[in-house]
């Protein structure tokens, strides 16, 4: 399985200079590519096409042989994602605003966008953490990069592929893939039931609940603080606004990590499998307040997943995600599914024997009945009929 590894870049006074130099560079000429791309070809620009037209002006720009394929080659892939979103209606339908805005002009790169280096251009040395990457001003050695143990021994063992540059707020980034193993998956002995939510941000079929109520109060702070800055309605405001946003997905990315570790550690120490609720589109299928609309749309249900999926895939711990249909309006003990069965937010009655509970908890001892049926019907052996 793929695993992301960032690391932090440390130039020295003689290094940065050289590196804030180059990916603007690289950016530019992206852009220039992109605007021949277009030109030329609308959004059907490929590899080869563009290594005729753009090849040798990039070289006469100083680039590199391997850096000038590189840029073609990301623009390139740049124009087969955009036209992929279009074919899958991420941009709306046809004619919509969204959608003839991606279609009536070339793609734009940021100055200081990522930027991806192979092996040729980069080399890693472990040892002495340190890197060696090519620049408009030649090869620049000994650059040195710190990162956590795991994360070395991450890189050391599994990196494959390519790495991104990445320059934010000021500071120097690696982004490297690597391809771990996954653990042998292990036969469940039972399951544990997760079902997510706003104001309870994941609740499981033991009873665990991990309340959102403190990061529903940061981030009604932060939207606060943002309605200030937008109406200032200045340059560094804007640069704040972008600088809280990007503060704020990591609170919530940081989070998500905790609770799906402690829901695969649960697992894994108790032979269990873990089941999820499919919330595919979910901000389609509900409908809710207008107050209410900031918040379901702002935290990534998804994210938190996603983590658990590959937490679970990482030590062997069966995942399944299972219909989310009333799960939090049907007894687990005598089947009843109603809507009165719910009466609040946070309470569940069964109408016909009685049985009450926190309702989050009810919904995922539902969730957890579904996965073990589920997971039987998946793994149920094909016949032969050879």
């Amino acid at each position: 399985m793929k695993v992301v590894v960032q690391v932090k870049l440390l130039p020295d006074a003689v290094q940065a200079p050289v590196l804030e130099r180059t990916l603007p560079a690289v950016n530019e000429a992206a852009t220039w590519v992109s605007v021949v791309s277009f030109e030329h070809f609308g959004l059907r620009g490929s590899v080869r096409r563009l290594r005729k037209l753009c090849y040798g002006k990039l070289k006469a720009r100083g680039f590199g042989a391997q850096a000038a394929q590189h840029i073609i080659k990301r623009v390139a892939d740049s124009y087969t994602t955009l036209r992929a979103n279009i074919r899958a209606g991420n941009l709306g339908a046809q004619g919509s605003r969204s959608r003839r805005k991606a279609e009536s002009k070339p793609i734009v790169f940021r100055p200081y966008a990522a930027h991806t280096f192979d092996d040729r251009c980069l080399s890693w040395n472990y040892d002495q953490q340190t890197v060696s990457i090519w620049t408009l001003d030649g090869r620049v050695k000994k650059v040195r990069f710190a990162c956590s143990a795991d994360a070395l021994k991450q890189l050391t063992g599994y990196r494959q592929g390519e790495s991104d540059l990445v320059c934010r707020d000021g500071k120097w980034f690696l982004i490297a893939t690597c391809e771990i193993p996954e653990a042998p998956r292990f036969e469940p002995k039972g399951w544990i039931g997760v079902d997510r939510g706003i104001n309870n941000l994941a609740t499981t079929s033991d009873g665990a609940n991990y309340s959102g109520r403190r990061l529903d109060r940061y981030r009604r702070w932060q939207a606060r603080k943002k309605a200030e800055l937008q109406a200032k309605r200045t340059r560094s405001a804007k640069q704040l606004l972008k600088k809280r946003a990007r503060r704020e997905a990591r609170h919530a990315a940081h989070i998500n990590h905790k609770i799906a570790k402690i829901v695969v550690a649960v697992a894994s120490r108790t032979e269990r499998g873990i089941a999820l609720e499919e919330l595919g589109g979910i901000r389609e299928r509900v409908t809710v307040s207008r107050d209410q609309r900031a918040r379901q749309s702002s935290w990534p249900f998804r994210q938190l997943g996603s983590f658990i999926e590959y937490k679970a895939r990482r030590a062997g711990v069966p995942f399944i995600e299972v219909d989310p249909a009333y799960t939090s309006q049907r007894c687990p003990r005598c089947g009843h599914t109603e809507k009165a069965n719910r009466p609040t937010r946070d309470s569940f009655r069964c109408r016909r024997c009685g049985l009450a509970g926190l309702a989050d908890h009810v919904a995922g001892v539902n969730i957890a009945e579904r996965g073990a049926t589920a997971w039987v019907f998946v793994n149920v052996p094909v016949p032969d009929t050879a």
